[in-house]
């Protein structure tokens, strides 16, 4: 048997958990979330930062009465599950000039904050009376 042949199986197995990783656990972002993220953000409505609500293919900068900087209000980003994750390794970084000074360092928890913001902050369908 060759070589590759016998790392198949291994390389398949790491490649599962690879992807499993980058889903993240909702559960464990909801806590995370509440500790890291709740002091600025709120799902419900705006504070130091922004609401999360409808953060889900929502452009950067759009929501109506926060004070957003001019480096924010004038990128092109739209947020989904990449630029969020690229945006709370490095927000300075990923956007220059804006004002959030906090970032999530450790790869795993941004994953598991991700996957929250994918379930908590998708955008909800309006609601007809």
């Amino acid at each position: 048997m060759n070589l590759i042949a016998k790392l198949l199986p291994a390389i398949a197995l790491t490649a599962g958990l690879s992807a499993a990783q980058a889903e993240g656990d909702a559960l464990h972002g909801k806590q995370l979330y509440a500790v890291r993220c709740a002091i600025c953000h709120s799902l419900d409505y705006n504070g130091v930062g922004p609401t999360h609500k409808n953060l889900i293919g929502r452009r950067a900068g759009s929501v109506q009465g926060y004070a957003y900087s001019p480096a924010l209000k004038n990128s092109d980003v739209v947020w989904g599950e990449a630029n969020l994750k690229q945006w709370l390794s490095e927000p300075e970084k990923f956007i220059p000039g804006q004002k959030m000074f906090i970032a999530i360092p450790d790869a795993r928890d941004r994953a598991d904050i991700v996957a929250y913001l994918l379930q908590a902050g998708a955008q909800q369908p309006s609601k007809t009376p």
